[in-house]
């Protein structure tokens, strides 16, 4: 076993159960079995658990590995199959600059409050397959029902790994997901989202296209281009260029954003998508958009307003 510590001085804010409970992602899996439960601050002492895949030191790319994680006051201290902190930098994106994103952030009541209540929380980077399904899955969903709805589809389709005498499971990859029948995936919850999953997991493991090509795009051509696959909206597709594809500017038009922008930016909404996502962009302060979104996001949906 690997074990290590990131000092949060070196790191700068960092909320660990903001950041993994805040909706943006679904890989990560609270081991107390609280996750989106009221708890102390960054999670307690609780640890984070998730798998990744190709990230170790062997070059198969699926090999399968563990990584956890927990905080405290001072430091992250994280223990995994391998050597970890590369990993957790990138998915955790630990080396951004909270603060100079926040100082380029418009100053208004909502997002200062936001960014209060919430210092610390930070975007993710996950894997771009697993990041499409589990937004597919997000259409009219709980932030709670989607966590378990992907769990459902680990421990059904994924593999699994045995790490500190615990069994893990890895998301599934596109083929196996591509052989699944429309009626085992509705078993697992997912409804009418089961053919949508299907249908775009065939098209990745076909090779009619994949999600991380998406990456190198400009930032509207990267939406429509991930809008190809089935059950994929320009919501779902903005949610996977945010969380995953590195795109930090993009402002999924959620329920909760909407709602944001008829209080607070009625002058925002332009009609389409297309041009009240330029406005509310531009409001939210432009190239670090995604960042305030998913502040508001998170402290909105736990029943915050301008003021607390």
């Amino acid at each position: 076993m690997h074990r290590g510590t990131l000092s949060l001085s070196s790191i700068g804010p960092f909320d660990l159960q903001s950041t993994v409970e805040s909706g943006q992602t679904f890989r990560w899996t609270r081991e107390d079995g609280r996750s989106y439960e009221e708890s102390d601050a960054y999670g307690g002492d609780a640890w984070y658990a998730t798998v990744v895949v190709g990230d170790g030191p062997a070059s198969d790319e699926r090999d399968l590995d563990v990584v956890r994680v927990r905080q405290t006051d001072d430091r992250l201290e994280w223990e995994a199959s391998f050597d970890a902190e590369a990993t957790l930098r990138r998915r955790l994106r630990l080396d951004d600059d909270l603060p100079a994103i926040r100082d380029a952030t418009p100053s208004d009541p909502l997002l200062e409050t936001a960014f209060d209540r919430y210092w610390g929380l930070r975007l993710v980077r996950d894997p771009p397959f697993a990041t499409l399904i589990a937004f597919i899955c997000s259409a009219q969903m709980r932030v709670e029902r989607i966590h378990e709805m992907q769990r459902a589809l680990e421990e059904r389709f994924g593999e699994s790994i045995t790490f500190d005498g615990e069994e893990y499971y890895a998301f599934p990859t596109p083929e196996r997901l591509a052989e699944a029948t429309e009626a085992e995936l509705r078993d697992l919850g997912l409804g009418y989202r089961a053919p949508y999953v299907q249908r775009t997991a065939e098209m990745v493991a076909e090779g009619t296209a994949h999600p991380q090509e998406a990456t190198d795009l400009a930032y509207e051509d990267a939406r429509e281009y991930l809008a190809q696959f089935v059950g994929v909206g320009e919501k779902v597709a903005d949610c996977v260029l945010l969380f995953s594809l590195g795109f930090i500017e993009a402002v999924p038009l959620d329920t909760w954003i909407r709602s944001t922008i008829e209080e607070y930016y009625p002058e925002c909404d332009r009609g389409s998508y297309a041009e009240t996502s330029r406005a509310i962009r531009e409001r939210f302060g432009g190239e670090y958009a995604g960042y305030t979104q998913t502040y508001v996001f998170h402290h909105l949906r736990n029943g915050g307003g301008s003021s607390e």
